[in-house]
């Protein structure tokens, strides 16, 4: 956490509700676009977004790790939120294969190369299913979801370069899963 950051929350913390506003300003378009790309929902990310805020206001105190990064911590707020509104209101993830169309937006296709797009995207998420679950997790949230590699690593609780190398590996594990004839994505 930058020492701007540790000094505001620990302002808010003795009290003062500017520091939180500031705070709130700095991490509150952060927080809105990772659960908008979960619930993909405008007024359902938005209510969750300001219940983020609320809950971390309410729990301030509770956040007294020295050097802790906030910005992990009210995104962990954020995804236990997500969780329980799935599960309230019945929602599951979309299955990997739903997350991107088989011809991208704008493109005209061919029979040919369409048919060959679609068995190149059902052999991608076919090798997807195949490794092991963090694997999996990793490849959807940074090829699919598109989240960087901060994001991903705030969504997984690792470090940045913990999630380059688990990238790396699922990747490289990936590309051993798929036959000769499919050339993956760059």
């Amino acid at each position: 956490m930058s020492d701007d950051v540790s000094v505001l929350v620990a302002r808010a913390q003795s009290g003062d509700a500017e520091a939180f506003g500031l705070v709130y300003d700095r991490y509150v378009d952060q927080v809105f676009r990772f659960i908008y790309r979960r619930v993909l929902d405008r007024q359902a990310a938005e209510d969750l977004t300001s219940e983020t805020f609320l809950r971390a206001l309410r729990n301030l105190a509770a956040f007294r790790r020295p050097g802790g990064d906030f910005g992990a911590w009210i995104t962990t707020i954020a995804r236990n939120l997500v969780i329980n509104y799935m599960r309230s209101h019945q929602r599951r993830e979309r299955p990997v294969a739903e997350l991107h169309d088989a011809v991208p937006a704008g493109r005209v296709s061919s029979p040919e190369s369409a048919a060959v797009d679609t068995l190149t995207r059902e052999a991608l998420m076919a090798g997807i299913e195949q490794l092991n679950p963090v694997q999996r997790q990793c490849i959807t949230l940074r090829y699919l979801r598109e989240l960087s590699i901060e994001e991903t690593a705030q969504v997984l609780g690792k470090t940045p370069s913990a999630v380059k190398g688990l990238q790396y590996k699922a990747l490289k594990a990936l590309r051993g899963l798929l036959p000769a004839t499919v050339v993956m994505p760059a």
